[in-house]
């Protein structure tokens, strides 16, 4: 197993909290875990997905069971998009809402893929080549590409919202949503097209740092008794994240590079 890095940790405790935070609760994490109010047995399937995550999130920060905890964590996040949100895409294609929620969680599963791929070695097990070489982990940064932009649409489409969580003394609340949102969309296509990636992949992770502390940290103090505010400050630190591990992936690559063949993908993939 090779060194965990500090994004890596961040990763696996917050995904600790929001499992903690579904246990409390008996409940998903509301609007990024669309699960149906009528299914059978809800709230225990919930308390089961709360508990695995505490497992997973646990599992990545014991040396011995980091790699298959990891494993673990690209297999849930894949479902999670594919059974929670890819449904919804096809149902209603045309509502931007459902397109930027799924990109938020395929963030989630970039982060947690790129988790897996960092920490394997031939040595470890479960060990799957496939999900680890450089061009798998080129692949999960390109859905991260693709996943942001959708980030970003939303803040136009839903510019009245997004400009109404910009913070009082912040002169400008549309400019800010608009300028996040072509951010987002900006570093989406700087990824995708290995054009200053690591910047952009840098830029992308702070600035949904920024939103986090500077949005849902102030409501969580304000509203402590909220349970939709815990659970937007803990998806959107979770992202964030996630954006981190991609970030991090692009750790040998120059800062401020064009060319295609010098932003090269992790040495560590292998």
């Amino acid at each position: 197993m090779r060194i965990m890095g500090m994004g890596h940790l961040a990763f696996a405790l917050t995904m600790i909290a929001l499992g903690l935070l579904g246990l409390f609760a008996g409940d998903f994490a509301l609007v990024w875990q669309p699960v149906p109010p009528d299914i059978p047995g809800r709230t225990i399937i919930a308390c089961l997905c709360g508990a695995l995550m505490c497992v997973m999130g646990v599992g990545v920060l014991i040396k011995r069971t980091a790699v298959p905890a990891a494993f673990a964590l690209t297999i849930y996040t894949f479902l999670w998009v594919m059974v929670l949100h890819v449904p919804h895409l096809i149902a209603s294609p045309t509502q931007e809402g459902n397109w930027g929620a799924c990109g938020e969680i395929v963030v989630l599963f970039a982060g947690a893929w790129i988790l897996y791929a960092s920490l394997a070695t031939p040595a470890d097990r479960p060990y799957f080549p496939a999900l680890c070489r450089a061009k798998a982990v080129r692949v999960a940064q390109m859905l991260f590409a693709v996943a942001v932009p959708f980030i970003g649409i939303e803040h136009f489409v839903y510019a009245k919202d997004t400009a109404g969580l910009v913070p009082s003394w912040l002169p400008f609340h549309y400019g800010w949503a608009y300028f996040t949102g072509a951010a987002h969309i900006a570093a989406g296509i700087a990824i995708f097209f290995n054009i200053l990636p690591r910047l952009a992949a840098a830029l992308e992770t702070l600035m949904m740092g920024v939103f986090t502390a500077f949005v849902w940290i102030p409501m969580a103090i304000n509203t402590p008794s909220q349970r939709f505010v815990w659970t937007a400050l803990l998806m959107s630190t979770v992202i964030t994240t996630g954006a981190w591990i991609v970030a991090d992936s692009y750790r040998k690559a120059p800062w401020f590079s064009f060319s295609r063949s010098r932003n090269r993908l992790p040495e560590w993939a292998t």
